[in-house]
């Protein structure tokens, strides 16, 4: 008998399903690329600034045979500014993506285990797959994190907990408030032994009331990694380029296990330019309000039940959700299906130009009510 050529648990992996591609629908349906909008990754429809365009412009002519610099000194050195961090406690990442395979690689093995939240981003639950490592899923709360019972969760072997906050793909958001009784909860009963790595990929969509510096809950818990990415609100999404703020003892655990050079010249180059485009940012936020309030007024008029969210994508339940996809997609339109995340009635709708939600919402409507 031939044996495996892979561990049990690696084959047991259900690979990460990505949105599908503009390219990809237009083969499927002979259609036209440049008529079908994409509300199915999360992306910017606004892409990246012009600051960032015109400094890519003059900078791929310049490029070179040479790796890019692997420490990444320049862009840390934004980022600590703009958080206050000293530069040895940033890690970056190939997008955030990398940073929470980073922390699983560093963290977990075959006898530990990491607790997750149902319906939060599936890379936890692949990364702590990928490590042969136990699966704790606590149950939702409100289609949230619910952190008492994740808390309770925590079992002797627990060296890492996830948290996303706002979380993907339901778009809900624990006030700060709670998070900070939570990680003190951990540290009392735990102490150093458990890490919490809060994914906050999504922070830039929140209200500013709803706002906190996490880098100075960085400053006062050990135990604690903030992930953040340039993929959502930048634009940076094609860039792939992320980043991790944590005290230095699991910052370098982080970089022993990191790749090097895993971010690229250009990518370092654009976040640095993006980090300092406060205006865009400021354009990115407020459309991205609008066109929440946009999509949310429109499933309530369908009578449409929806997670009020904190981000740049709604969740609306729609009943049968893999017909509504199907149609969706025969008239141009790619959305998210979340039947992989437990919720095969509900799809998630990204946030796009004000053009783009009306078409979505035109077309909603007419296969909800022929």
């Amino acid at each position: 008998m031939i044996q495996p050529l892979a561990p049990e648990h690696v084959r047991a992996i259900a690979p990460y399903q990505p949105g599908k591609p503009i390219e990809e629908l237009a083969r499927e349906f002979d259609l036209d690329p440049a008529g079908i909008i994409k509300l199915a990754s999360n992306e910017n429809p606004l892409g990246c600034s012009g600051r960032v365009r015109g400094a890519l412009s003059q900078a791929a002519g310049s490029l070179q045979g040479r790796y890019p610099d692997p420490n990444g000194f320049d862009l840390k050195a934004a980022l600590a500014a703009h958080h206050g961090v000293p530069p040895a406690w940033i890690t970056l990442g190939n997008g955030s993506n990398d940073l929470l395979e980073l922390a699983s690689l560093a963290l977990l093995d075959e006898g530990t285990s990491a607790v997750y939240a149902a319906h939060a981003f599936t890379v936890y639950r692949l990364s702590t797959q990928a490590r042969g490592a136990r699966h704790i899923q606590v149950p939702a709360r409100d289609y949230g994190h619910d952190l008492p019972a994740m808390l309770g969760a925590i079992a002797d072997d627990t060296r890492l907990v996830f948290i996303a906050n706002p979380n993907n793909p339901t778009g809900t958001h624990v006030p700060p408030a709670q998070v900070r009784t939570f990680l003190d909860a951990v540290r009392d009963r735990h102490g150093d032994r458990v890490t919490v790595l809060l994914d906050e990929a999504y922070d830039d969509y929140l209200d500013p009331d709803e706002r906190v510096d996490s880098a100075r809950w960085v400053e006062e818990y050990p135990n604690l990694i903030v992930t953040r990415t340039f993929s959502k609100a930048y634009g940076l999404a094609g860039l792939r380029v992320g980043y991790a703020l944590a005290q230095p003892a699991l910052t370098d655990l982080l970089n022993r296990v990191r790749q090097p050079f895993n971010v690229n010249a250009l990518a370092q180059l654009a976040a640095r330019v993006a980090l300092a485009d406060t205006d865009f940012l400021a354009r990115t936020y407020a459309l991205n309000r609008d066109g929440r309030s946009q999509l949310q007024d429109a499933f309530a008029a369908l009578g449409l039940d929806y997670v009020p969210s904190h981000s740049n994508f709604v969740l609306v339940e729609v009943g049968d959700a893999a017909r509504v996809h199907r149609e969706l997609l025969r008239r141009g339109i790619i959305v998210r299906p979340v039947a992989g995340d437990g919720l095969p009635q509900h799809l998630r709708v990204t946030i796009g130009l004000p053009q783009e939600n009306t078409r979505f919402i035109q077309a909603l409507t007419d296969i909800l009510q022929p």
